[in-house]
């Protein structure tokens, strides 16, 4: 990876492994996972609103609307949606270690979408990843048994693999920004169906809750998925994906320190297994001869232009 590759990838991991923490914090000070979802993402379309004033934000052209807000229900709507509901009974070094999962569905994906040519390496890398996430599924509950809470984490993990590769394509049009911006606001629309108590609740949540949420949809949403676009427009989509095994160590520390959880033995045994399988998929899956990286589109060409 290039310099502007890791540095985006460094922003993205630092917001994203604080986020499980800040999702646990806002459940516990009194927020539903629905309230929770709707704040998060009010705040993250918020900053995108309030960057568009400057001009740099186009209009996305009418034949590519059907697949951003698709691409936006399934990346923002589902992931978070899912996620939220998930942590009312997995504990957020345990999520972290779920949604570790995701380069390994991002490669087989990949593999298929976007013709990204696996090896041998690559498809048992893959094989072993999920053996991890059956421990880690097993282990999920808080003390230490299977809950079913942690489908939803799994399903995230899923609608964020199918995210990161078929934005991709649509990154040689807009800049990361731009496509952020929109699977933000299309994301957030179906999260309006919590709105009813939306108020009540956050008169009554905790101010550390509230702040935590706000901090989740402002920098982990906001920030971090600018980031990650910037990222993924510049790298292959399951090379750039693989970094993702840093995030459940860092997010497991955060969650430590912030919330003084800890995931149990058998998820932290299954996520072990499970960063094995991704970072033999990271480092010796893919067919380097492959397609190189599809190229972003700088704002700067044509910052005011419509695309109607």
């Amino acid at each position: 990876m290039n310099l502007k590759t890791v540095l985006a990838v460094t922003v993205t991991l630092v917001f994203w492994s604080s986020a499980f923490a800040g999702i646990r914090q806002g459940l516990i000070g009194g927020y539903s996972p629905g309230h929770l979802v709707l704040l998060r993402f009010l705040s993250a379309s918020s900053v995108f609103v309030l960057y568009s004033l400057t001009g740099r934000i186009r209009p996305p052209k009418l034949r590519d609307v059907p697949r951003i807000a698709i691409m936006g229900w399934i990346g923002i709507s589902v992931y978070h949606i899912s996620l939220s509901f998930g942590e009312q009974t997995v504990p957020a070094g345990t999520a972290s270690l779920l949604i570790a999962a995701a380069p390994a569905f991002t490669a087989l994906i990949a593999a298929f979408a976007l013709k990204e040519r696996l090896t041998k390496t690559g498809w048992v890398g893959i094989a072993i990843g999920f053996l991890g996430v059956i421990a880690i599924t097993l282990g999920s509950g808080q003390s230490g048994g299977f809950t079913p809470n942690s489908l939803l984490v799994l399903l995230s993990a899923v609608s964020t693999s199918i995210f990161f590769v078929y934005q991709k394509p649509l990154l040689t049009r807009y800049s990361a920004t731009e496509l952020t911006a929109y699977f933000t606001w299309f994301g957030t629309l179906p999260m309006l169906l919590f709105l009813p108590g939306f108020a009540e609740q956050v008169a009554h949540a905790s101010a550390a809750a509230t702040w935590s949420v706000v901090y989740i949809g402002v920098f982990p949403a906001a920030i971090a998925y600018v980031a990650w676009a910037i990222a993924l427009s510049s790298g292959r989509a399951s090379i750039v994906s693989s970094s993702l095994y840093l995030d459940p160590v860092l997010a497991i520390f955060i969650a430590g320190i912030w919330l003084g959880q800890w995931p149990g033995l058998l998820s932290i045994a299954g996520g072990a297994v499970a960063l094995v399988g991704v970072v033999a998929v990271g480092l010796w899956g893919t067919d380097r001869r492959a397609a190189a990286p599809i190229a972003q589109v700088p704002v700067e060409e044509a910052p005011f232009k419509p695309l109607l």
